[in-house]
């Protein structure tokens, strides 16, 4: 275990109920740190937790990092309370999906997670602003949106929970009629629906938004005009994705989206309801991530 040469004082703030797995991730934390010279605090998020309370423990402690174990839900629970301040926020996936973690190169294994939050490099990342709501992930209205609704509301999760919600959504979700306003373009379409995309790709490991990356001053819009059993199961199952000439890119510093009708909406898994605007603004640079050292060039 590399410990870095100047000692830190390291926030942890952990949500004891994201994910299935068993492992006392106290002890796993003491354990790690057993012959370190850093200082560390641990923080367990409560059922009825207020984004004021965990403010309030982050200026107590005023640690060099803050590092969120939990799934993506309690990475923009953390990121929302680290926006003004900009301490790096390190992470340790220990949720169901952890898309965001994916998608910036953290490992699931605990003690892998451990070695970069505390030796890993600060990075600034951008986020979304959507309907006044942090989006550090991917957001989305229509299709997918009802399948995140139709899964909360299943008892049994996992691959079978999700092939039944996407099976329900075939049958009963509906097209939109949607306008895209983004700066001097505005675009018309049928939709099955729209993905707000921060980052590239779902916690499953389908990457939606190719075209993205996280260190410019773009978001990009995924119209996808379509959808058929076969797309949605090539999606959820293979890494082809959708077909090309059924989906369009853009991408814009901000975006107003109006639905003909009310269309179910989520943001970074959590379902919010049926709505029939979407507002969302690039927030540059807005994060502060800890990321793994970049591998030394060749020769």
């Amino acid at each position: 275990m590399e410990q870095p040469r100047d000692p830190m004082i390291l926030h942890f703030i952990i949500n004891p109920g994201s994910g299935q797995d068993d492992q006392d991730l106290r002890a796993v934390i003491d354990a790690w740190f057993a012959q370190s010279k850093h200082t560390i605090h641990i923080y367990e998020l409560k059922k009825d937790c207020r984004i004021s309370d965990i403010k309030a423990e982050i200026e107590r402690v005023n640690a060099d990092r803050i590092i969120a174990a939990g799934g993506d839900g309690t990475l923009k629970l953390v990121a929302e309370c680290l926006l003004e301040s900009k301490k790096p926020m390190g992470i340790i996936p220990t949720g169901s999906a952890n898309g965001m973690a994916k998608e910036l190169g953290i490992p699931v294994e605990t003690e892998a997670a451990l070695e970069i939050a505390v030796n890993g490099q600060p990075t600034s990342i951008h986020a979304i602003s959507i309907n006044n709501e942090l989006c550090i992930h991917l957001a989305d209205l229509g299709f997918n949106a009802y399948i995140v609704k139709k899964f909360d509301d299943l008892s049994h999760r996992g691959m079978l929970g999700y092939a039944k919600a996407a099976w329900h959504a075939l049958w009963n979700h509906q097209k939109m009629e949607v306008e895209l306003e983004m700066g001097n373009e505005r675009v018309r379409s049928a939709a099955a629906m729209v993905v707000v995309a921060n980052a590239t790709m779902y916690g499953t490991g389908v990457k939606i938004n190719p075209i993205g990356r996280l260190d410019d001053d773009l978001f990009e819009v995924v119209l996808v005009k379509t959808y058929s059993v076969l797309e949605v199961l090539k999606m959820r199952f293979t890494q082809k994705g959708f077909n090309p000439k059924k989906v369009e890119f853009f991408q814009t510093r901000s975006l107003h989206i109006r639905s003909r009708h009310k269309a179910h909406f989520q943001v970074d898994g959590e379902y919010m309801g049926k709505i029939t605007e979407v507002e969302a603004k690039i927030l540059p640079g807005a994060i502060c991530v800890v990321l793994p050292q970049p591998e030394p060039e060749a020769g």
